[in-house]
């Protein structure tokens, strides 16, 4: 996620590559989403989710314009490597007027703008053809403490999106298996809301069901943070398989219980109250900006790039509507679980046992195979942080303190807490809106300049953003830091009338 260049991949057509971002972005903040939108009101949902995506879409470009200008200059860099060892290569045997100018050209190409490089034919300097993380380019266009802040940002993001995923098991878990009346999964989703001290099975109450879950989903993943793990692609098309079977399955069975006129849900219009948890919700839902470049560079095409993305903007905000809205009208406010997926586990909405346990415990599956890509992503971004050139870590640090201040926290958070809707919320306005607003509008900013500094004003990004005029990204970061203050006043407020 963060770390240096890396090789692009198998490349793949400009359709495919559409498919994978629509995969990447929808993923578990969907299943939260339900809820807050009918805390927040569906007219308010609509309007916010509207805007939310909008903004993301316009970092997105940043992003990639970002990926374009380094690019350039890693490229630049590597044409005056070689222009430079073959200077060496003619002084060596004897130094000439014309290598003494050849060395002065050099000089003066370090401290003036560099338009020979369009003059040599290099009309694509700023191609796309290495992969650059986030983390390589925050190095090459922000100063020590800006690359401190990013992997500050980065690090707060990954260990929220752990808590989630720590809560989101033992949450389902519990929700499928226990149950006061004891049929199991039959009265989950009626409208009975249980409290965590409720019975479970015999003297066990929930609560201490849930952290029973969390302690056997610690003990059996956790161990992968100590080593490292990459996500298969067999294993990458079974997940994404299931989750799309899950989606279509719960807007049907939706849409079905609306046809026949057993909808329940009256959503009000708009809730103030509910906006914080919408904003954070929706934040989290667009995320996708710190996997960028591992999901453009492959792109066989980039012409239409940001067209492509437009697109995939679009079928994503015409999904997250589809998918709120049915939920909303089909389920009372009231009944509506931070997980939406538990809401389909009750018998008198699902009469087939499969199709309920199946969406049950879908997040089970699909999260655990998250869990430890994200943990060991969340690993080797502390040691990154940490490192310095031509140092190396004692096998102590290496192997037990990085992988052990991975894990802990967040099951720490877990055990404290399971309230989904407020985790996802809370990393996604705070954590979230740096990724997805303030570092990407950044480092257009110092790409643009950087740019300009060694190429010259006349140069232009090929894939530069289609907002490209100072004015949105000073609009952008008034609205990250905007966000920031109102949030964390709507938490202050809002604890203090408890």
């Amino acid at each position: 996620m963060a770390g240096g260049i890396t090789d692009t991949g198998e490349l793949y057509s400009p359709y495919v590559g559409l498919v994978y971002m629509f995969n990447l972005i929808v993923g578990t903040g969907a299943l939260t989403m339900p809820k807050a939108f009918a805390t927040a009101g569906w007219l308010v949902s609509l309007i916010l989710l509207m805007f939310l995506g909008f903004m993301s879409y316009m970092t997105t470009t940043f992003v990639v314009e970002a990926m374009a200008a380094a690019n350039a200059q890693l490229r630049w860099k590597r044409m005056e490597k070689r222009k430079e060892d073959d200077e060496d290569e003619d002084s060596s045997s004897g130094v000439s007027d014309s290598d003494v100018l050849l060395q002065d050209g050099y000089e003066r190409a370090e401290t003036r703008p560099i338009l020979s490089v369009q003059r040599r034919g290099s009309a694509n300097i700023f191609e796309i053809t290495e992969r650059v993380e986030m983390g390589q380019m925050a190095s090459m266009f922000f100063n020590k403490v800006g690359v401190n802040l990013f992997y500050f940002c980065i690090i707060i993001y990954l260990y929220g999106d752990l808590a989630i995923y720590a809560a989101a098991v033992p949450v389902s878990l519990m929700q499928v298996t226990c149950s006061v009346t004891g049929n199991h999964s039959c009265s989950v989703g009626d409208g009975t809301k249980y409290n965590d001290t409720d019975k479970c099975w015999g003297p066990i109450r929930r609560i201490d069901a849930y952290r029973l879950y969390l302690a056997a989903f610690t003990l059996l993943l956790g161990p992968f943070t100590f080593f490292n793990v990459q996500k298969t692609k067999y294993l990458q098309i079974m997940t994404s398989l299931m989750r799309w079977i899950a989606f279509i399955l719960m807007i049907i069975l939706a849409l079905v219980r609306i046809s026949r006129g057993q909808a329940e849900g009256h959503p009000s219009m708009a809730q103030l109250s509910g906006i914080r948890n919408l904003f954070g919700v929706c934040v989290y839902s667009f995320m996708c900006q710190h996997s960028l470049p591992s999901l453009i560079t492959p792109i066989s095409k980039k012409k239409h790039v940001n067209k492509l993305v437009l697109l995939d903007y679009i079928l994503i905000l015409a999904f997250y509507s589809l998918l709120s809205f049915t939920a909303i009208y089909c389920f009372r406010n009231d009944t509506l679980m931070d997980m939406y997926t538990l809401n389909f586990t009750n018998c008198d909405i699902i009469s087939m046992a499969f199709i309920r346990y199946f969406l049950g415990l879908f997040p089970v599956f699909t999260i655990s195979t998250n869990f430890p890509i994200i943990a060991v992503t969340l690993r080797n971004n502390w040691k990154t942080l940490f490192h310095r050139e031509g140092g190396t870590y004692p096998w102590l640090v290496d192997r037990i303190v990085f992988p052990a201040i991975t894990l802990i926290p967040p099951v720490l958070v877990a055990f404290c807490t399971h309230d989904l809707e407020s985790l996802v919320g809370i990393t996604g306005a705070y954590a979230g809106n740096g990724i997805q607003y303030l570092i990407p509008a950044f480092l257009a900013y110092c790409s643009r300049k950087d740019t300009q500094l060694v190429f010259g004003s006349g140069t232009v990004n090929k894939h530069l953003s289609p907002f490209r005029h100072s004015f949105w990204i000073v609009f952008v970061l008034i609205w990250g830091f905007s966000c920031f203050v109102f949030v964390t006043a709507n938490i202050v407020l809002s604890e203090s009338k408890l």
